[in-house]
């Protein structure tokens, strides 16, 4: 067994589960076993009673405001895992940002921006 850096980069997911591998905005990752019938708020929850020790300096003070990020776009709370038709058994990768509000439908979004004044823009490397 070669794995001693403790990530668990070989471990058999279930094959009835969804891994998914969360990442932060800091980079830092941690893996969750979740069914497909979770959505993105029963996840968010999840790691929000499950905080990692070591994402200390990134905790919330409320589950409500953890999203999920999928292949780019936000996903609304109500999105179960297997409605995004993720695979069973293998490991899905998701960004996990602590937001208020999701961002508007594309033709809103500039307007409301520049009202505002203010940009809440993250930067995903």
């Amino acid at each position: 067994d070669v794995s001693t850096s403790g990530a668990n980069w070989n471990l058999q997911v279930p094959a009835d589960l969804i891994n998914l591998r969360l990442i932060l905005v800091s980079g830092k990752t941690k893996e969750f076993l979740f069914s497909p019938n979770d959505s993105a708020a029963d996840i968010a929850k999840h790691v929000y009673d499950n905080w990692p020790m070591d994402w200390e300096e990134e905790q919330v003070s409320s589950p409500n405001i953890l999203r999920l990020i999928y292949q780019g776009r936000f996903l609304h709370g109500n999105v179960t895992l297997g409605a995004l038709k993720l695979p069973f058994g293998k490991t899905t990768v998701m960004h996990l940002v602590a937001r208020e509000t999701l961002p508007e439908p594309n033709s809103q979004g500039q307007r409301n921006r520049e009202k505002t004044g203010e940009s809440n823009c993250c930067v995903i490397l």
